[in-house]
C-alpha cells in the first residue's frame, strides 16, 4: 500500500508474512495479487466483518468493562509504517484502550501467533493515535457462538512486532527474495505455489 508516495504495510500482510515470507516478496516487490477476493471464505468473513459492525454500532461491551468505543477505526503510523483498519477500538474506565477484532472463525482453544501479532500491531496503531495505554486485546471468533478471548499485550510484544515490521521492510527496500515456511503443508493451498520454486 503506498500513501503519499511512501510505503505502507498493514496488519494483514504482516500476517501473510508470518505464514510465509515470500509473500511479502510476491506481493511488495514483484506487485503480484494473491486475488483473495475470489476465495468465497475470504470474502464470507469479509461480510461477517461489515454485518457485525452495523448491527453492533451502539452496543458497548459491559462485561469488557467498556465505557466507549469506535467503530472501523483506520490508523496510521508514520513511526512504524503501518496501517490498518481495527473493527473496534475500546475505552476501558480504566483509561486504557483495548482492539477488539471480528473472525469469521471457530475457537479451539489456541490462539495463533499470526493474530496475536495482528492484534499487538492494532494496539501499537492504537496508542500512536490515541495516546493511551493498550496491553489487551479482544478476538470475536464469529462461529463459536461470538465466543470473546481476551489477550494480554506485553511490552515484550510490542517490541517483537516492531521487529517483525522492520524485517519486511528490508525485503521490500532491497528486493530481498526471502527463504520460503518451512512447513510444507501451507505450500498446498498457496496463491503463488505455481510461482514459487520453493
Amino acid at each position: 500500500m503506498i500513501i503519499e508516495s511512501k510505503p505502507f504495510i498493514t496488519p494483514s500482510e504482516v500476517i501473510e508474512y508470518l505464514y510465509c515470507p515470500r509473500y511479502i516478496y510476491f506481493m511488495n516487490t514483484l506487485d503480484i495479487s494473491q486475488h483473495e477476493k475470489r476465495r468465497s471464505l475470504v470474502q464470507k468473513g469479509r461480510d461477517i466483518h461489515e454485518l457485525k459492525l452495523v448491527r453492533n454500532k451502539d452496543y458497548l461491551r459491559k462485561k469488557l468493562n467498556c465505557v466507549e468505543k469506535q467503530a472501523d477505526a483506520y490508523l496510521t503510523s508514520e513511526k512504524l509504517m503501518l496501517v490498518g483498519r481495527v473493527d473496534e477500538v475500546l475505552l476501558h474506565a480504566d483509561g486504557t484502550m483495548a482492539p477488539l477484532d471480528y473472525k469469521f472463525a471457530f475457537w479451539e482453544g489456541t490462539l495463533y501467533k499470526t493474530l496475536y501479532i495482528q492484534q499487538v500491531l492494532y494496539a501499537l496503531l492504537i496508542e500512536e493515535n490515541y495516546q493511551k495505554e493498550v496491553n489487551r486485546a479482544y478476538l470475536v471468533y464469529v462461529r463459536s457462538n461470538n465466543h470473546v478471548e481476551e489477550i494480554t499485550i506485553s511490552q515484550k510484544a510490542k517490541d517483537k512486532a516492531k521487529l517483525i515490521v522492520q524485517e519486511i521492510f528490508d525485503i521490500i527496500s532491497i528486493n530481498y527474495y526471502p527463504a520460503p515456511t518451512k512447513s510444507k503443508r501451507k505450500c498446498e493451498d498457496c496463491t503463488y505455489r505455481n510461482i514459487c520454486n520453493s
